[in-house]
């Protein structure tokens, strides 16, 4: 082999490798661990956090914290409500980093949940047994958006900040017809 075929031949192994190294870069995304002390994933969410119950948000774990993180934040969706596009329950931004959020979370900003009221509205499923998704992001970033900010607005002024994401999946059907 000549010297040009192995000059070429070694830029055409270090152009792959220059390629798989991206491909790596570019899909590898943290993910957020998120759990509660109350229910397991795809676990009955207890009646205490329901419209049956006191009414109040669960408690939250979040591990899995990316370095560089500045802050949280939180949706709860009920995507089986029997409305377009489902129903959501809370949204909640500027989140310390601690990944603690307590029972009757009252603390970070709280926006406009499906009901246009600021702040947790608990699950409350017309019938059957629906899925509540608890989406936690970590951001690089603080959010400076008003109160009224709603699910839409909130995706919205995360876009481009959002450093890994991680979600809870827990059902409720009420016990009470």
């Amino acid at each position: 082999m000549n010297r040009s075929a192995k000059t070429n031949r070694f830029l055409s192994l270090l152009f792959i490798l220059l390629i798989i190294i991206l491909m790596i870069a570019f899909t590898h995304q943290t993910k957020l661990t998120v759990t509660s002390a109350s229910f397991t994933a795809n676990g009955m969410i207890p009646v205490k956090y329901s419209c049956e119950g006191e009414e109040i948000s669960p408690p939250l774990t979040i591990t899995a914290i990316p370095a560089g993180t500045k802050s949280l934040a939180l949706i709860l969706h009920d995507p089986d409500a029997p409305v377009t596009g489902g129903f959501t329950h809370w949204v909640v931004w500027n989140i310390d980093t601690s990944g603690n959020i307590p029972e009757h979370f009252k603390n970070a900003e709280q926006g406009l949940n499906g009901s246009k009221q600021p702040g947790y509205k608990s699950i409350c499923p017309p019938s059957g047994t629906h899925h509540y998704h608890f989406k936690v992001y970590a951001l690089d970033t603080r959010l400076n958006i008003g109160i009224s900010t709603d699910k839409p607005a909130l995706e919205k002024a995360m876009s481009g900040h959002v450093l890994a994401e991680g979600e809870l999946i827990g059902l409720y059907a009420k016990t009470k017809h």
